[in-house]
């Protein structure tokens, strides 16, 4: 590219695309324009399957990506929200999956060419997109059984790195790992992003952007802003940002307070307000930009864009406000240590001494390993409860012990103590020889 993207974040606040989906809806495709000629006698029902589009309806999808460029926007998103084996399972489509993303991102690709009349982009970038799949590796699907999940670390990793590879060799500049509500779901995109990174012998610009989901400020799964920027920092981000469930006055301290805590770029992309009664959102393009503008102009941010219900006409307002402001100074940070669970624990010069509760190390405690080795997990799980009300800062567990499976017993205890707001709010300490 003629400019990199480095360069220009540094001049300009960059203005990232609206929604997909909202622009798709207006088009309300029947379930045969969904499937096309291709896919005519698949056997699931794929209408609503709006990434696959992208195959059977290029041409909408090009009419989206122009309509945002022509907004303003400098930085677009591929149509891959769902384009991951997970969520793909819904339609019979996981063999699809690959050309699902390699198609997306030439699309996007193609676009920016014709809008700038170039051979190759030029100052306008492609963010490939993860979303967040419908699973989640942090809480249990089974009222009855807090320690069951429904998708594993190993299953997202190898379901991610299949999108990213799709995406990078389609051509784009940026991989966007997005709307996170569960970190343990975002640490597999980034673990994935990374093993893709050393196999293909690239290296891409990394963005997340994670949900607040409503005011107490926590994501879905419960963790704190700050304790989720710790969660994430020990990967070398371009940025990170907030988007999705919340519109742009409810998102407004959250933003503040990531764009003074982080030490990587801040995006920010919020709905179109709250939806109505209906479901729709009807938030209007210059109340919006009126809105963020404040995010703008107290420095708060290096991307804006917008989610849900957002439209090139939201971008257009945006995009105009944007132009007035500089961007956000990544501002200069202490090193401390930090931890986090679902919240924080950061360790200062001022801090005294840090409490770790070892009773859960059945080296240390007989009586832990003796209800571990019963499989009398929820007495074990009291002892952890007894811990953090003893005032223990951080639970230190090992099951490292010749008469246990010590993996799954680690797996199972730690799976059902997450369950354990309480509990799972200390971060953990995982402790064994055996790695």
């Amino acid at each position: 590219m003629a400019f990199s993207l480095n360069e220009i974040v540094k001049e300009k606040i960059l203005v990232l695309d609206g929604a997909m989906g909202t622009m798709i809806q207006k088009h309300k495709l029947s379930e045969q324009e969904y499937r096309g000629e291709f896919f005519r006698d698949h056997p699931f029902q794929l209408k609503g399957n709006n990434d696959l589009l992208s195959i059977t309806k290029p041409g909408i999808i090009l009419e989206i990506h122009r309509g945002y460029l022509e907004a303003g926007a400098d930085i677009i998103t591929t149509n891959t929200f769902n384009s991951n084996r997970i969520s793909m399972a819904d339609y019979g489509m996981e063999k699809y999956v690959y050309e699902m993303n390699l198609q997306s991102a030439r699309l996007a690709i193609q676009a920016i060419k014709e809008f700038e009349n170039s051979s190759e982009p030029e100052r306008h970038f492609v963010a490939g997109t993860l979303g967040p799949t419908n699973r989640t590796a942090s809480i249990s699907p089974d009222v009855n059984d807090p320690s069951a999940r429904a998708v594993t670390f190993d299953q997202l990793a190898e379901a991610y790195a299949e999108q990213a590879r799709g995406l990078i060799d389609g051509g784009v500049h940026i991989l966007m790992v997005e709307t996170v509500f569960d970190v343990l779901n975002c640490k597999a995109a980034l673990y994935a992003i990374e093993s893709v990174f050393e196999e293909k012998g690239i290296r891409l610009p990394v963005m997340v952007s994670f949900t607040i989901t409503d005011r107490s400020g926590r994501t879905l799964t419960g963790q704190t802003l700050e304790a989720f920027l710790i969660s994430v920092s020990h990967f070398p981000l371009f940025s990170i940002g907030l988007n999705c469930a919340l519109g742009a006055e409810q998102l407004r301290p959250y933003v503040e307070e990531l764009s003074s805590r982080s030490g990587f770029y801040v995006s920010a992309h919020p709905n179109a307000g709250l939806p109505n009664q209906f479901g729709e959102y009807d938030q209007t393009a210059d109340y919006m930009a009126s809105v963020v503008e404040e995010f703008m102009q107290r420095g708060w941010v290096n991307i804006i864009g917008g989610c849900c219900g957002t439209t090139p006409e939201h971008i257009r307002k945006i995009a105009e406000k944007a132009g007035k402001y500089n961007p956000r100074t990544i501002p200069s940070l202490p090193r401390y240590t930090r931890f986090s669970g679902l919240e924080a624990l950061v360790i200062t010069p001022e801090t005294n001494f840090v409490n770790i509760g070892e009773r859960t190390n059945v080296s240390g405690s007989l009586k832990f390993a003796r209800l571990i080795r019963e499989e009398k997990y929820s007495e074990a799980v009291a002892i952890a409860r007894q811990q953090v009300e003893g005032g223990a800062q951080m639970i230190d567990i090992c099951m490292d012990e010749a008469m246990l499976d010590a993996e799954k017993a680690m797996v199972k205890f730690i799976n059902l103590i997450m369950s354990e707001p309480d509990i799972a709010k200390l971060p953990i300490m995982i402790d064994s020889s055996q790695w």
